[in-house]
């Protein structure tokens, strides 16, 4: 194991994964900070984040491992990591290949409620 598995192991060792082994990964445009996407990882997912630079998440639905962009092509080229105080969130800074919503949104967050806050 190199020196960059190592770290990658340390840091991973150091997450607070909830009760069912995961932790929530906000995405994040690198260059005008708009939110994209919201996803979670697990153990496996963020060590291979880590590794081949790329978003990997864990799929709730399908219980599976999912690598953004894998079937579409678009894909998120990680530029930073950063995580809380509480090493329980995780926030990626990325370089978004295309939209990053399946319904074809640059982000997920296209949707608004309709109410007035003061």
């Amino acid at each position: 194991m190199d020196t960059e598995d190592k770290n990658a192991e340390i840091f991973v060792s150091g997450i607070k994964f909830d009760d069912k082994g995961l932790v929530p990964a906000i995405i994040q445009d690198w260059q005008n900070g708009q939110v994209l996407m919201m996803a979670y990882m697990n153990r496996e997912s963020l060590l291979e984040t880590i590794k081949t630079g790329r978003t990997v998440f864990w799929s709730r639905s399908r219980r599976c491992i999912w690598r953004k962009g894998e079937t579409s092509g678009h894909i998120q080229k990680i530029k930073e990591l950063l995580y809380d105080c509480d090493m329980d969130s995780l926030l990626f800074k990325v370089e978004q290949v295309g939209p990053s919503c399946h319904t074809g949104n640059r982000t997920c967050f296209y949707r608004y409620f309709d109410k007035r806050f003061s």
